[in-house]
């Protein structure tokens, strides 16, 4: 059997494509001197923003940060509550706890992962200020029941669109369906930098300033400080890779998909995949899967030279750093199997037809042992 190794994700092959590039890239910024701020930031602001739909994009050091300072710059804070997914990442929250609030963590849907609305309308109170739409997997939230709920609370709505760029719902993409998105650059996302970056997307004009002074440290021009802002400034040269790479997104996102398509084939049932309102929607950042015995299959996979992840191991009130401050007020069961039960397998362009049928092998020979 071949063992030959199959990673979870294969950045070596996407940069080598596109290689002299990074080079003039490199070249460019380092020419300029402009390696904080400047204009490779402000051309991908535009550029980004154009992709997304809106009229403003603002570059952060990192999507935690985006976030959190755009829950600051849009006024929330001590005293305020918002909700948030108990299934996400530990930074969905730790914005919420950055900017003073409390999270206020609901249940997600069985099939999705993604936020409940009917479970998150249980724990509104006279407290709740926002409400942060997580897409996770790749896949948009249902936005128009968000919507819904928002404006029959008078709540905001953010995006935590860390991995989602690219993915749309009714002609309209991630970032441009709340007051603000907050986007990560994480190497390893649809879109990613050569290190940490983010970015904020807003059609608020007064949500963009604010960020951007934020981002800045509190500065409205040079020597003057208006805000206690921040240091959370995108790099220049970090913006030259992600304008290079945001040409080549919408193709990558078409291979994922037709990579997706592939192991839904070639699994047969084996495991539960992951529900998707529409296949052309979704962008795959991971491809999740649930099995009861994810740990044995997981040891089965490396057995036979496979890496997966799993997103994610705790929910959000599980972590001993929310211990005290993230607690959930009503049930939180779905989230509780996509804690026990999720593994993600490989998925990136250019991972081969033999690699997925490799890897749904191990899947289908563990699932007759069950």
């Amino acid at each position: 059997m071949d063992r030959r190794p199959i990673p979870f994700l294969d950045l070596d092959r996407q940069h080598a494509e596109m290689r002299q590039e990074l080079l003039a890239a490199f070249e460019r910024v380092s020419s300029t001197s402009a390696f904080i701020l400047g204009e490779e930031v402000e051309r991908f602001e535009e550029e980004f923003a154009r992709y997304c739909g809106v009229r403003h994009c603002v570059g952060i050091a990192s999507g935690t940060a985006a976030l959190t300072l755009a829950l600051l710059a849009a006024g929330i804070g001590r005293g305020d509550e918002v909700i948030v997914p108990a299934h996400t990442f530990i930074a969905s929250a730790l914005a919420i706890v950055h900017a003073g609030a409390v999270p206020v963590p609901c249940d997600v849907e069985a099939g999705t992962g993604l936020l409940d609305v009917e479970s998150a309308g249980t724990v509104v109170t006279e407290r709740t200020a926002a409400i942060i739409a997580v897409h996770l997997y790749g896949q948009l939230c249902d936005m128009d029941a968000v919507g819904r709920l928002a404006r029959r609370h008078g709540l905001l709505v953010f995006e935590d669109a860390a991995q989602a760029h690219g993915a749309s719902a009714n002609g309209r993409r991630a970032g441009a369906l709340g007051a603000a998105a907050a986007f990560s650059f994480y190497p390893s996302k649809n879109l990613g930098a050569l290190g940490d970056a983010g970015a904020i997307t807003t059609d608020d004009a007064e949500i963009a300033a604010r960020t951007r002074s934020l981002r800045n440290l509190g500065q409205r021009a040079k020597g003057e400080h208006v805000d206690a802002g921040f240091n959370e400034r995108l790099d220049g040269l970090q913006a030259a890779v992600l304008r290079i790479k945001l040409a080549r997104l919408d193709g990558w996102n078409r291979q994922r998909r037709e990579r997706a398509a592939s192991y839904i084939d070639a699994l047969d049932g084996a495991v539960r995949v992951l529900d998707v309102r529409s296949q052309d929607a979704c962008v795959y950042h991971l491809f999740p899967v649930r099995v009861p015995d994810r740990d044995g299959l997981r040891r089965r996979l490396a057995a036979a030279g496979v890496e997966t992840g799993v997103h994610y191991p705790r929910a959000l009130h599980q972590h001993p750093a929310l211990a005290g401050v993230c607690n959930p007020g009503c049930e939180v069961g779905n989230s509780g199997r996509w804690v026990a039960e999720e593994l993600s397998l490989p998925i990136y362009p250019g991972l081969a037809d033999a690699d997925i049928e490799r890897v749904a092998v191990v899947c289908r020979d563990h699932a007759a042992l069950l």
